[in-house]
C-alpha cells in the first residue's frame, strides 16, 4: 500500500512539472509580447510618456495579448496532437515490421542493447526474450531506435489550456498600471517594475520545474525579457522619433 501511495505521489509531481513547463513557455512569451507594446509606445513618445493614450496602450496590448494567447494555446494543442499521430503511425509500422521480419528486428534490438552497454551474451538473451513480447519490444524500439517517447500521458487540450492561461495571466501584468493609473511617465516605470517582478516570478517557476541553478533560471528569464524590451523601445523610438 505504501508503494502504491508513493507511485501516485510521484505521478502527481510529474504532471505538475509538466504543467509548469507550459506555464514557463506561455508566460515568458506573454510578458515579452505585452511589454513590447508598452515599450514600443513609450519609445515612440520618448520626449513625454504622458502623451501616450492610456486607452491606446490597453486596446493594442489586450488585443495582442488575447490574439497571441489563443494562437499559442492552439499551437501547443496542434503540436501535441501531431506528436500523438506521428508516434502512433510509427509504432504501428514498427509492429508490422516485428510481425513480418522478427529476426531482423531482434538483431536490431540486440545491437541497441549492445550499444547501451550490455555484454553480447546478455544482450542476445534479453533480445530473444523481448522478441516474444512484441508490444514491449516495439516500445523499446520507439525509444532507443527513433528517440520517441509515448505522448499518451500528455493531454493536448490541457497543455494548450495551460499555455493559454499562462500567457494571459503573465502577459497581463505589464498592463496593470495602465488599468489603475493615468498614462504618465510614472505609469510606464511602474509597468517596467511589474514586468521585472513577473519575469523573476517566472524564473522561480522555471527553477522549481527544472531543478537548475536558481541564479541561472532567474537570470536567463530576466535577460531575455530585458533584451526584448530594449528592442521594442528602440524600434518605437526610431519609428516615432
Amino acid at each position: 500500500m505504501d508503494w502504491q501511495a508513493h507511485r501516485r505521489e510521484a505521478h502527481r509531481l510529474n504532471r505538475t512539472q509538466e504543467f509548469l513547463k507550459q506555464i514557463v513557455y506561455g508566460g515568458n512569451d506573454g510578458i515579452v509580447t505585452t511589454f513590447a507594446i508598452v515599450a514600443g509606445f513609450a519609445g515612440a513618445q520618448a520626449e513625454g510618456v504622458a502623451q501616450i493614450g492610456g486607452l491606446a496602450v490597453l486596446v493594442f496590448g489586450l488585443a495582442n495579448l488575447f490574439a497571441d494567447a489563443v494562437s499559442m494555446g492552439l499551437g501547443e494543442y496542434l503540436s501535441l496532437r501531431s506528436q500523438h499521430d506521428l508516434y502512433r503511425a510509427r509504432r504501428e509500422s514498427e509492429m508490422r515490421e516485428i510481425a513480418t521480419n522478427p529476426e531482423q528486428e531482434r538483431m536490431e534490438l540486440f545491437e541497441i542493447l549492445r550499444q547501451r552497454g550490455l555484454p553480447a551474451g546478455e544482450a542476445d538473451t534479453a533480445a530473444t526474450i523481448l522478441s516474444r513480447h512484441p508490444d514491449i519490444m516495439a516500445d523499446l524500439m520507439m525509444t532507443y531506435e527513433f528517440g520517441m517517447q509515448d505522448p499518451d500521458e500528455d493531454s493536448p487540450a490541457l497543455n494548450g489550456l495551460f499555455t493559454f492561461a499562462s500567457f494571459v495571466a503573465f502577459g497581463g501584468i505589464p498592463l496593470l498600471p495602465y488599468f489603475l493609473f493615468d498614462p504618465t511617465e510614472r505609469t510606464f516605470f511602474l509597468s517596467v517594475a511589474t514586468t521585472g517582478f513577473a519575469l523573476v516570478s517566472l524564473g522561480l517557476l522555471r527553477w522549481n520545474a527544472t531543478g537548475e541553478r536558481l541564479i541561472r533560471c532567474v537570470g536567463e528569464t530576466v535577460l531575455v525579457g530585458t533584451v526584448c524590451a530594449f528592442v521594442a523601445f528602440g524600434v518605437g523610438w526610431a519609428v516615432g522619433g
